[in-house]
């Protein structure tokens, strides 16, 4: 089983080997993502910078399709689980090294927010403020952050399973405990997956949670908005 560790208590600041429930919401609570397109696209941010193409041979950043854009430093940070809502978003990421995670966010952000802009011929903040960050200091919070972020779009009425709504992890995990993932994955899930024997003992763990998660009792604590 994965041993959770905190290497540092500050509060106040970003830290190395330090997990974090990040999310933001759209500015007034306007939707963020209008079509599967958006989306796609905001994933691809995210992921461009998660794992950032390699040096070309000449030792310059091969340019993305869209013009020379230069992502983050490699292995600077861990997705561990995220969903993707109408409105908002939720992630739970470990940063790994001295760059912040303030960094990813502005990054894929801002990026994303000039592309929606453009698109839907929109003008001013698409998200309503800096995004907010809480440290994941306990192994209870982090499961329970893990089980809210996947239940959230049954909770919010999109779906009827975690598993029918694709912008989220839910699936990446349940595939993973069943031994059915073949590579490609996006999420570092070990520190949540080792504690469970299956999908279905996951799943259960999710669908068990969503009264409670709509109710807000015993995580209250746990959430920021």
């Amino acid at each position: 089983m994965t041993v959770f560790t905190m290497k540092n208590r500050d509060y106040k600041n970003f830290a190395p080997d330090n997990y974090y429930h990040t999310y933001n919401r759209g500015n007034e609570k306007e939707s963020i993502f209008r079509e599967d397109s958006d989306y796609v696209l905001w994933m691809a941010r995210l992921k461009e910078n998660l794992f950032p193409k390699p040096p070309s041979e000449d030792g310059l950043r091969r340019p993305s399709s869209e013009g020379e854009r230069k992502p983050l430093a490699p292995n600077s940070f861990s997705l561990t689980t995220y969903c993707l809502m109408p409105n908002h978003f939720h992630l739970l990421i470990r940063q790994c090294t001295e760059l912040p995670i303030s960094k990813l966010l502005s990054k894929v952000s801002t990026g994303y927010s000039k592309c929606f802009n453009l698109k839907y011929e929109r003008i001013g903040h698409l998200f309503q403020d800096k995004f907010k960050a809480k440290l994941v200091d306990k192994n209870d919070y982090l499961l329970w952050l893990s089980a809210y972020i996947h239940a959230n779009p049954v909770v919010a009425g999109l779906a009827k399973h975690p598993a029918n709504w694709q912008w989220s992890s839910y699936n990446e995990y349940i595939a993973i405990l069943d031994s059915k993932a073949a590579g490609g994955r996006l999420c570092e899930t070990n520190i949540i997956t080792d504690q469970f024997g299956s999908g279905t003992e996951y799943e259960q763990f999710v669908l068990e949670s969503i009264e409670i998660i709509r109710e807000k009792k015993e995580i209250e604590s746990f959430l920021l908005d």
